[in-house]
């Protein structure tokens, strides 16, 4: 029975610390989340700004999977390249080695003392009404827990597995059966480091789990240093199960990820033994034991022999506890050091072939037939320039192409709303879902930016410029909400299982084909390098199309009188009608927000 508490403790404990690691994860992002997006946006515009951006955003959050994410994210939206996406990701990997250093300190300091006393303090914190100090609370309680679960591992899994426990023996001869196959035991272990993590889907929990072992004497210092390297190909799993339901680009930079830590653990594997020794004259040269020489299993008998002994003074018991302590602070930093170096040295290796790594993504991940679009910031590539007149004319461009963008986008509206068959309606409701996304990203993208330029000093006219590409890209923003909209209208006509026939179908594409004339004139009234003032153009769009509004719903008063079609499907179509007469309304909207004009009334 016993037993059984201590491995269901342990697993508590492995709970506990993943799940205070996402909380204070958490916490970070929605406290800074913002400010980190719009960082990771910016600070992509040569390698060292990639690898330091990734660096930094990972070791705020503490979770290398929550930054590719975000990359994966970035890239399925347009704002990042595929190269520059690499960088970050690289950056990645040498931010998450701070988790190596926050892990190891946790097995060499009590840190549970003050551990519950700051997840209450956290928790005051949380209860707070303002959101900064609700979050602050959030990223204290994670920290705690975290640790507290740490503790709770280390404990019972010591209870079982360690010198003093239960089945101490048994492990020893378990992990002493494996361990004498030379490169097969370090293969071994190095592919269970990967399967752990992909399993826990954290390679912060495998860390732990590694330096539990190791510090309990099971493993040797070779095979946790498999281990690690097994967990750097386990980790990138969670950026693939990611991309999994995102574009061809997002698939891309999640293989890039995965590549970059294969080829990094393969040639670490070349040079394994200088590596290990390499750490092992580091860790002496700083005054710490050799974690080749180590046994952790001997000094830990030693120091419970020495306690037990007869005439034991304090001084004899302190000089084997110092021994221990300082043995496994070899072996525990020697752990993180290894990480630390693996990563930034493959980092700073391999950044020279991201061209190679990003032709070899592109050729393990083929570019289905139709996915041709590409959506980033095409003219914005970092900060504002040295002027404030450059700057604007630079986001002037940017939303030109935002709204060439929308254009597309109501392509796939058109598509979708002539597509009667269910199955091949939702691959057109999903570009819809996607292009929602996309405008929100890039409206929030030139709106930072926008932002920025605001802090200068600027002209009036520079000013009014301002306004009316906040108002323009708030429009664009729309368009892709009402597409959204229509593909859920649609969606919810097909599962009643009703059908536009040709006469509906043929009515639509006629508001459509207004509405794309609208389109047409918007980007033209965009483009006008002459200074817009007179909008006839858009005011005729508009007046067109709700004149066919208008005329369309008269008409379908009258189908409905003499059931010429299904009144729910009347209803859908509707729906759909009002949509279209919405999309024209932000259509003239933009070009009044051009001559100055915030408000259109209809």
């Amino acid at each position: 029975m016993e037993t059984i508490l201590n491995v269901l403790s342990v697993l508590g404990g492995l709970a506990m610390f993943l799940y205070g690691m996402a909380l204070m994860s958490d916490g970070l992002q929605k406290s800074a989340g913002d400010r980190l997006r719009a960082f990771m946006a910016k600070m992509t515009s040569n390698a060292p700004k990639r690898i330091f951006t990734g660096t930094v955003v990972t070791a705020l959050v503490q979770s290398s999977s929550a930054t590719t994410i975000m990359v994966v994210s970035f890239v399925n939206a347009g704002l990042l390249t595929l190269g520059n996406a690499i960088g970050v990701i690289m950056g990645a990997n040498i931010g998450t080695t701070l988790t190596a250093w926050v892990t190891s300190l946790g097995f060499s300091v009590n840190i549970a003392l003050f551990a519950v006393p700051m997840m209450g303090f956290g928790f005051v914190m949380y209860s707070s009404k303002k959101s900064v100090l609700k979050n602050v609370g959030q990223f204290l309680m994670g920290f705690a827990i975290m640790y507290v679960g740490l503790t709770f591992m280390k404990d019972c899994a010591n209870a079982i597995i360690g010198p003093e426990g239960q089945y101490a023996e048994q492990m020893k001869a378990f992990f002493g059966s494996i361990n004498g196959f030379g490169w097969g035991s370090i293969l071994l272990f190095l592919v269970a480091g990967a399967v752990l993590t992909i399993v826990l889907q954290a390679s912060s929990a495998t860390m732990a789990i590694t330096m539990l072992l190791a510090a309990s004497g099971l493993i040797g210092f070779e095979l946790a240093v498999a281990m690690v390297l097994g967990e750097n190909i386990g980790t990138t799993i969670t950026a693939n199960i990611a991309a999994a339901v995102a574009n061809t680009s997002a698939k891309r930079a999640a293989r890039a990820h995965t590549i970059f830590n294969i080829v990094g653990v393969i040639w670490v594997l070349c040079v394994f033994s200088p590596i290990v020794a390499l750490i092992c004259k580091i860790m002496t040269a700083i005054g710490f034991a050799n974690p080749m020489t180590v046994d952790m299993a001997g000094l830990n008998n030693a120091l419970i022999a020495a306690k037990a002994a007869e005439g034991a003074t304090p001084e004899s018991i302190a000089a084997a506890e110092s021994a221990f302590l300082d043995a496994k602070n070899a072996m525990l930093y020697g752990i993180a050091m290894l990480h630390t170096l693996f990563n930034v040295t493959n980092t700073l290796v391999l950044i020279w072939f991201t061209p190679l790594i990003e032709k070899a993504v592109c050729w393990l991940v083929k570019e289905p037939k139709g996915e041709t679009e590409v959506f980033r910031l095409k003219y914005i590539s970092g900060g504002p320039l040295s002027t404030a007149e450059l700057s604007l004319k630079e986001a002037q461009l940017e939303v030109i192409h935002f709204a060439e963008i929308c254009k597309n986008g109501f392509g796939y509206i058109k598509d979708a709303i002539n597509e009667n068959n269910p199955e091949a309606f939702d691959k057109f409701n999903d570009k819809l879902i996607k292009y929602e996304e996309i405008t929100d990203r890039i409206e929030y993208e030139i709106a930072t930016y926008l932002n920025d330029v605001s802090k200068n000093e600027l002209s009036e006219e520079s000013m009014n410029l301002t306004k009316a590409m906040y108002k323009i890209i708030g429009e664009l923003e729309s368009l892709g909400d009402s597409g959204e909209a229509i593909g859920r209208i649609l969606k919810r006509k097909n599962a009643h299982g009703k059908v536009f026939d040709k006469a509906i179908l043929d009515r639509l594409n006629k508001m459509m084909d207004l509405v794309q004339k609208s389109y047409d004139v918007m980007i033209e009234n965009l483009k006008n390098k002459k200074g817009l003032t007179d909008i006839s153009n858009a005011e005729n769009c508009e007046y067109n199309i709700n004149e066919c509004r208008n005329h369309l719903r008269e008409e379908h008063i009258v189908n409905i009188e003499s059931n010429s079609y299904n009144y729910l499907t009347g209803v859908y179509y509707m729906d759909v009608l009002a949509e279209l007469e919405k999309i024209g309304d932000f259509l003239i909207n933009v070009s009044q927000a051009i001559v100055g004009k915030y408000e259109y009334e209809n």
